[in-house]
């Protein structure tokens, strides 16, 4: 019963992060007056955050099933929720115990070397726990092996993803004090990447230049609202007014309910910007009593919306150029015969527009088309090698999103092929060998 309530807190990333802030103040001998505001505050702005996630979430799911009808097409979807809720039947207890020794692992991790990174989603935490117990379990772990071996696995990730794009994270928000825990980074490093390659950081996209009649579109809400409506009315148009109400709208004309859809996309962005804002302003000043005290120097890493403020009009135009990349990508997989993956609008969405915003701190507006356009199609081409590792069991209709999950589940299946329970422990254990090297050798550099 106590663990089922700590692995709930640990799946909550309200309360989770809520509470950190809390031990932050408390180590820092705050006022309790201090303490329960800043506990409070961080709890709402992650409610709030979340609460605008979903209205994204609820507007985006219409929208891939006028696209998918529109256009007769038929595929595999990636989809986390999907995947991690037919896993967690078979394997949610190895999940639940691998998440939260994962969790302290990754603070251990944090401690002894310096890759100084706390991840703080919960959700993402949770679901590649799960897929680390799925992939580890056909390779032949078993009881505690899965356990601790699963959960050192996961820590790993954690602490390296939000590794991967630090740099391009201090470059956008011009301190080292936030990290991003989001399991996309390997998209958000090749946006970074590319950026800076063909980019120029004096077009921002943020300063776009729109002629004084138009000066009202600077607003990002407005923009968001014209332009996705836009976009929905084009795909409802195609998709036939019949099974707009016959199957979606509840009887409403299919226009209608395209401009309403839009309009609450730009709805739910606007409040994942202000839930955003109150986190920020919260977390980081509590999140320096765990620096000082318990691992220090660390960094939260937080959900990929904390990125959006810095540049919301790169959101819109990342989410737009990944789902053309996502859109291209299937065409391609069309043409070669292979398994076709559809464009998820969700990951597209939240992992577009964070490459979106990365791109454009490395390399300004060229950074933020090029950059996500290229995260697309990564995050579609991706799981054709994950699907393998995944549909032995049973899991091929669908897999996992974001690259991190692509990379990692593909590096683990492959050493669980190779040489099964050995290869992978070993492969496990060599990273933290490498990780501690690292950060051994930095340090004697600092000291000489």
């Amino acid at each position: 019963m106590f663990l089922d309530f700590l692995i709930d807190i640990a799946k909550t990333p309200a309360i989770l992060v809520a509470l950190i802030a809390v031990l932050g103040l408390v180590l820092q001998k705050k006022p309790l007056s201090d303490i329960m505001k800043g506990g409070i505050k961080t709890f709402v702005g992650f409610l709030v955050v979340s609460g605008g996630a979903g209205i994204v979430q609820n507007s985006l799911q219409p929208f891939g099933q006028m696209f998918e009808h529109a256009f007769h097409l038929t595929g595999v979807v990636p989809n986390n929720e999907a995947v991690v809720a037919v896993a967690l039947t078979e394997y949610g207890t190895a999940t639940s115990l691998i998440m939260l020794l994962g969790m302290v692992f990754n603070i251990l991790i944090a401690r002894v070397t310096r890759f100084k990174y706390i991840f703080l989603t919960g959700h993402h935490t949770l679901y590649m726990a799960c897929m680390i117990a799925v992939i580890m379990s056909v390779a032949g772990f078993t009881s505690i092996g899965l356990i601790v071996m699963g959960g050192l696995a996961l820590a790993l990730i954690m602490t390296l993803s939000p590794a991967f794009v630090q740099k391009y994270m201090v470059q956008l928000t011009g301190n080292d004090k936030v990290a991003l825990g989001h399991f996309g980074s390997l998209g958000y490093w090749l946006s970074g990447f590319v950026g800076r390659l063909v980019g120029d950081t004096s077009t921002s996209t943020e300063d776009i230049n729109f002629p004084k009649g138009l000066a009202f579109l600077r607003d990002s809400t407005v923009s968001i609202a014209i332009s996705m409506s836009i976009i929905y009315m084009i795909v409802a148009f195609f998709a036939g007014g019949d099974y707009i109400k016959e199957n979606l709208s509840g009887g409403t004309n299919g226009l209608v309910y395209a401009l309403t859809l839009g309009g609450t996309f730009a709805a739910g962005v606007f409040v994942i910007l202000s839930g955003v804002r109150l986190i920020l302003a919260e977390i980081v000043p509590a999140f320096k009593g765990i620096s000082e005290k318990l691992v220090p120097n660390s960094k939260p890493a937080l959900d990929c919306p904390i990125v959006y403020p810095y540049a919301p009009n790169a959101v819109l135009i990342g989410f737009i150029s990944s789902f053309i990349g996502g859109i291209v990508s299937m065409f391609i997989l069309i043409a070669t015969g292979g398994v076709v993956i559809l464009p998820g609008v969700v990951p597209h969405f939240f992992c577009g527009a964070t490459a979106g915003v990365i791109g454009n701190a490395s390399g300004g507006v060229r950074g933020a088309v090029i950059g996500s356009f290229l995260q697309g199609v990564l995050i579609s081409f991706l799981p054709v090698f994950l699907l393998p590792v995944m549909g032995n069991l049973g899991f091929a209709g669908s897999t996992f999103s974001d690259a991190d999950f692509g990379l990692s589940g593909i590096f683990l299946g492959l050493l669980a092929d190779k040489g099964g329970v050995m290869a992978v422990s070993v492969g496990i254990v060599a990273i933290l060998a490498l990780m501690i090297g690292l950060s051994v050798i930095k340090k004697d550099q600092k000291e000489g």
